[in-house]
């Protein structure tokens, strides 16, 4: 039997290997200065098995369609191109009409609804080349209002086996949704599918929020309001909108607000007689750290993944860079040095990189670089990017852009971390401070 290669290959830009092959020889995504030449990839409509289930399978198989294409490693062959057409899940493949249509992989299935009334969804997915099968088909049960989940479960397994890295399109983005002029805009937390669907209101607009950040398990989002009047931190409950402030001194400035790994302690920013400073709480005993004690701004803290260090911008060299101290504190390390002023570090799930915004020569852009400052490497350039976050593979950062201008307004963009696939998010109206949820249970 012709079993699918798996072709590893490194480039600079750390992309990860993909996978497939040809009859003629290994076929894989060859990627040059950062180009990928996308995988052509067919999405066949899906099955409606009982007529239940016929709203259901087109728009699943088209969202499937659109989560694949919109990582730019592959291109969706439209299916006015199609010779064959799939008429049922178990039907032979006839792999000489896909070949005919140069599709490089092949993805059908099936939709039914079951007598509780939930979806039953399965694929198959193929090697069209080598003519096999790609894995063991799999079923995916889910509520018929959230159809939605169950093409991106979908997604993620087909990314997953042609790409041997997990997916991240069942993920959830909190971010700040603004209305309003300038001189008054008005906020207020959003929740949305990772591509900007399904969005929810998470607060009113009686006060200004910032810089939403998920717990590590997507339950809690942690916030700052004004609505004191002054900064101060919330911890909000995702499933009933429930919230509480944190135990914090009611006279000091609190923000920038983010979990540990172990989801139970909280690290952010504390501006108190002039100075502001790092420090922890535990959300368990309500007990404090104070992490830094220099005479300058340290804030933007972000855990390492393992929740041994911190990453964080402070001015204590004169101008704004990165450093990275242990998770009890101590000394910290100095990792930025390139021209320009550097803020909002983030660091990758994957632990191998940290996001950052950078302001150099007047223009700002969302970079990257080693968690010891060696090769980074600039992904954007705009009148403003800011406050990158990772996506739960660490492959794609998004972003807030804003325009220039007085009626320049904030918008959510996302890039992977070679600088390729710039892509708006599809969001009504203005938004701002994403943060990518970790993948959903």
């Amino acid at each position: 039997m012709t079993i699918l290669r798996l072709i590893a290959f490194s480039v600079a830009l750390m992309l990860a290997p993909f996978a497939s092959a040809q009859q003629s020889g290994p076929l894989r995504i060859e990627i040059t200065e950062g180009v990928i030449e996308p995988l052509p990839i067919a999405v066949a409509p899906f099955v409606a098995e009982n007529p239940a289930a016929a709203n259901f399978a087109g728009q699943i198989s088209q969202v499937i369609g659109q989560n694949l294409a919109g990582t730019g490693l592959f291109r969706e062959i439209g299916r006015d191109a199609f010779i064959s057409q799939v008429s049922s899940f178990t039907a032979p493949i006839r792999f000489a009409d896909w070949k005919a249509i140069n599709a490089q992989a092949l993805i059908t299935g099936a939709v039914s609804v079951d007598g509780n009334g939930r979806l039953v969804v399965k694929f198959r997915l193929f090697d069209v080349f080598s003519e096999a099968e790609l894995g063991e088909g799999l079923q995916f049960v889910g509520d018929r209002e959230n159809w939605r989940r169950v093409a991106h479960k979908v997604s993620d397994q087909v990314y997953s086996r042609i790409t041997g890295e997990t997916g991240y399109f069942d993920s959830r983005i909190v971010f700040v949704s603004e209305s309003g002029p300038k001189n008054a805009r008005q906020k207020r937390l959003a929740i949305m599918d990772y591509d900007g669907a399904n969005i929810q209101f998470l607060t009113d607009t009686s006060s200004i929020v910032l810089a939403p950040r998920f717990s590590p398990t997507g339950d809690r989002v942690l916030y700052t309001s004004y609505e004191t009047g002054f900064p101060q931190i919330y911890e909000l409950s995702v499933g009933n909108v429930q919230r509480r402030q944190l135990d914090v001194p009611a006279e000091a400035m609190t923000f920038a607000p983010r979990y540990a790994p172990d989801g139970r302690t909280v690290v952010f920013s504390l501006a108190q007689g002039g100075n502001t400073d790092i420090f922890t709480l535990n959300l368990d005993t309500g007990a404090r750290q104070r992490l830094t004690s220099a005479p300058s701004i340290e804030t933007a803290p972000s855990f390492s993944p393992d929740g041994r260090q911190i990453v964080f911008e402070s001015d204590r060299s004169a101008t704004q860079q990165l450093y990275v101290m242990g998770a009890g504190g101590g000394e910290p390390r100095r990792i930025s040095f390139g021209q320009g002023r550097y803020g909002t570090p983030v660091w990758s799930p994957r632990g191998d990189l940290v996001a950052f915004t950078k302001q150099n020569q007047g223009r700002f852009h969302i970079g990257v670089m080693r968690t010891d400052g060696s090769e980074e490497r600039l992904l954007t350039a705009s009148f403003l990017d800011e406050g990158p976050t990772w996506a739960p593979n660490g492959r794609v950062i998004m972003f807030t852009r804003e325009t220039a201008g007085a009626s320049g307004a904030p918008s959510l963009f996302s890039v992977d971390i070679s600088g390729r696939n710039l892509r708006r998010v599809p969001v009504d109206g203005s938004a701002s401070d994403p943060a990518w949820s970790p993948l959903l249970q």
